[in-house]
């Protein structure tokens, strides 16, 4: 899978992501998620496979089992390159959603979200309950992603460390939470620069404001991609 920055296309329009991608003459690969999936559905994903570019579909699949697999029978067939899921679900949950994928669909790789890059460790433990540090349960998350048959986990940079450590470096570390030295942190709480992310062991990053809200899109990503790809 290509390696370059994933951009996410926060747009709640297709003539938005239309413009902002005609600013661009080279393939890239870009987020859909559900901001922009909600209002555009699977004829807006079609139009960007057309570009050319690459696309993680960003759904964040979680629910009861049967219910994951017949919604990812109908996702395989739009073809993208990159499909997730919450590891919240479960093992079973996990399983249920690459049987679905795989029913219309062998190259497409899946993903479970950890927990989100804006969770902090004060949520994890009064919100969520959960009752360990964060490192310690995306490390659980990241593991039950593993055992499911999965192809990686999104996290924040700060734990991709880790999880390469436990997992090894095959197993994919989607990393949101990508800041270049001097942005805005907005609603992102573990982050860190392209830089950063990459000598921790991200496997892809994954930026979105940086890039879509720049005065200049196409050198805020060329450097961003150049300080990613070094």
């Amino acid at each position: 899978m290509k390696q370059l920055p994933i951009i996410a296309l926060d747009f709640e329009s297709a003539d938005k992501v239309n413009a902002f991608l005609d600013q661009f003459d080279e393939p890239l690969f870009v987020k859909v998620g559900m901001e922009l999936f909600y209002q555009t559905g699977p004829k807006l994903i079609k139009s960007i496979k057309d570009r050319g570019h690459s696309i993680f579909l960003d759904l964040k699949l979680h629910d009861i089992p049967n219910t994951v697999s017949k919604a990812m029978e109908g996702l395989a067939k739009l073809d993208v390159d990159l499909v997730n899921v919450h590891a919240a679900g479960g093992k079973a949950m996990m399983e249920a959603a690459i049987k679905g994928l795989r029913q219309h669909n062998k190259h497409t790789k899946i993903i479970a979200v950890t927990q989100l890059t804006s969770t902090t460790e004060t949520q994890l433990h009064e919100e969520q309950n959960i009752q360990t540090t964060i490192e310690e349960a995306v490390l659980n998350y990241a593991k039950l992603s593993q055992q499911a048959g999965l192809d990686g986990v999104v996290c924040s940079p700060l734990e991709a460390e880790l999880i390469t450590a436990q997992l090894g470096k095959d197993f994919m570390k989607v990393t949101p939470g990508i800041r270049p030295e001097g942005s805005a942190q907005n609603d992102q709480k573990r982050i860190t620069t392209p830089e950063q992310a990459k000598q921790l062991g991200s496997t892809h990053i994954v930026v979105g404001r940086p890039i879509t809200q720049s005065d200049d899109p196409v050198k805020s990503y060329q450097i961003i991609k150049e300080s990613w790809l070094g």
